[in-house]
């Protein structure tokens, strides 16, 4: 059974798409909030992003289930990796896959994220440092470093637009 909410966060809504007890989207969206009863993984979806957004949880527990081709599968089990409060960027998931020359591909990959947030694709910088590409907009990204710089001591985010 599909279920889904629209829920408030301090950048903004997000969709969070539900299908048989697993979580299968988690967007920004324009929509107006519906999030006033609910259960289960959806309400596990939102306790555990406000956790976040106040710094006080670092990983998440909710069973997903993530459409996808074996590449992304791949490309999102390295993002899935990178720990909170650090950052990588697309040449050195190429590089970890076995495959330098498939940074386009990674990006790609990394830009089909159905799991905003908890499937930590903010985490990816350019190979310079610099921010690029997320589909929360950039201002979401740096914010969403920012939140994750507070609480990782030493973190330096090279920040450029």
């Amino acid at each position: 059974m599909k279920e889904h909410a629209v829920m408030e966060t301090p950048l903004g809504n997000v969709r969070v798409e539900v299908w048989d007890g697993y979580l299968v989207s988690l967007q920004f969206t324009e929509d107006t909030p519906t999030d006033e009863f609910l259960d289960g993984i959806l309400m596990d979806v939102r306790i555990q992003l406000g956790l976040y957004f106040q710094g006080k949880l670092k990983t998440f527990d909710i069973p997903v289930a993530l459409g996808g081709t074996d590449f992304q599968h791949r490309v999102w089990m390295e993002v899935n990796k990178i720990p909170f409060g650090k950052t990588t960027t697309y040449e050195k998931i190429a590089f970890k896959l076995g495959n330098p020359n498939a940074v386009r591909a990674v990006g790609t990959a990394i830009g089909a994220n159905p799991i905003l947030i908890m499937l930590p694709c903010h985490r990816i910088l350019g190979k310079h440092g610099q921010l690029t590409g997320y589909a929360g907009g950039l201002w979401r990204k740096s914010r969403l470093l920012q939140i994750e710089q507070k609480e990782a001591v030493g973190l330096q985010v090279k920040i450029n637009f």
